[in-house]
């Protein structure tokens, strides 16, 4: 019994800290560009604004002060339901 209870919170350490991994900051991709206003809701790099942390907290669809890397140069022409994408942030 004492084996399984051990086993079941090393478990639960192993997914804390592969979340909390995942959430830090994203490396800066010098290639790229930051694209504001196109990622669904949790799958932002970085800079959501106020609330939120970092990679992965943005809270809505398209937040506008949430970024994304893409390819240089692509950016603008990202076409969302609320827009298309900016190298600078929208109103969120």
């Amino acid at each position: 019994m004492k084996t399984v209870t051990i086993a079941s919170a090393a478990a639960v350490l192993s997914a804390l800290s592969a979340g909390a991994a995942l959430a830090g900051p994203v490396k800066p991709q010098p290639t790229m560009d930051k694209c504001y206003g196109i990622s669904k809701a949790h799958k932002n790099d970085c800079a959501a604004g106020p609330g939120t942390s970092c990679a992965g907290t943005s809270r809505t669809d398209y937040q506008g002060n949430a970024w994304k890397y893409v390819a240089k140069g692509t950016c603008t022409a990202i076409k969302t339901p609320k827009g298309n994408g900016s190298l600078t942030p929208k109103r969120a």
